[in-house]
Parts: structure tokens; C-alpha cells; sequence
């Protein structure tokens, strides 16, 4: 596991108001709609690391989830505000990302998630460690963005 001291500190956050079409016919938000949250705070985390989509691409590079999980704890309902948060906790042979989705109208935990995401070559090839150009973005200074 990579012990750098960047890991777990830089957060990447997302926070919405719950939207009509996001929720099921008893007004609660449908749990697919969960990862779409998840998404847009792992993008705005990476992109302190200068590692979003383009990122990635110029270095001839791309990026694969392989595996998700999300535990749901308090239902999230149409008009109620949301904050996501992310945090990169290992980097060294899979980049796993770790979140936490509050419901602020309420101030509680309404999940809790993590991400898996390796990194492949531009043909697909999957590497066995995070290359050394990507944990160099992720151990040197953040973006302040």
C-alpha cells in the first residue's frame, strides 16, 4: 500500500439538490443513481491530481473500474440537499477511492462506498501496479482546483 501522505487527505466533493428524475415512484432516490454521485466527486478528486479523462489519454493511458460497492444507510428524497465526498486511500496497485454521501438536509450518512480502478495501456492491457507517472502526480503537490 502506498504510504504517501497525500492519500486520504485530498478530498474530491459533489453536492446537489436530489432531483425529481433521480427518484422512484415513492420519492426516494433510486440506488443506481448513487454511483452517478460517486462519479462526479471521483472526478473532481482526481482532477486535484491531474488525473482526469484527458489526464489519462495524453499519457496514453485509460482508466478501468472493476469493482464497486455501496451500502446504503438513510434514504435520500426528492428536493433534499447531498454531499458526496471522496478520498483516494491506495494508489500503489489499484487506485481505490472511498466515499461518503451525506444527507444534509437531515445531517446524516445516507451511504457509504468504495471504488476499485485499475490502469491499462491505450490497447487495454492491464497493468500489475499504478505506473510510476501516475503515482508521481498522486504523491506530489495537489491542484488546488
Amino acid at each position: 500500500m502506498n504510504k504517501s501522505p497525500a492519500l486520504g487527505v485530498h478530498r474530491g466533493t459533489h453536492e446537489q439538490l436530489v432531483p425529481f428524475h433521480d427518484c422512484d415512484p415513492l420519492g426516494i432516490v433510486w440506488h443506481g443513481h448513487y454511483y452517478k454521485y460517486l462519479e462526479i466527486a471521483r472526478e473532481d478528486l482526481f482532477r486535484k491530481f491531474r488525473l482526469d479523462v484527458d489526464d489519462f489519454r495524453a499519457l496514453g493511458l485509460r482508466l478501468l473500474m472493476i469493482e464497486t460497492r455501496c451500502r446504503y444507510a438513510f434514504p435520500m428524497r426528492f428536493g433534499e440537499k447531498l454531499r458526496v465526498e471522496a478520498k483516494l486511500k491506495e494508489a500503489e496497485q489499484r487506485l481505490l477511492v472511498t466515499y461518503e454521501v451525506r444527507n444534509l438536509t437531515h445531517d446524516k450518512r445516507a451511504a457509504r462506498a468504495w471504488t476499485t480502478l485499475v490502469v491499462t495501456s491505450g490497447a487495454g492491457e492491464m497493468f500489475m501496479e499504478t505506473p510510476r507517472e501516475i503515482r508521481d502526480r498522486i504523491t506530489g503537490p495537489a491542484d488546488p482546483r
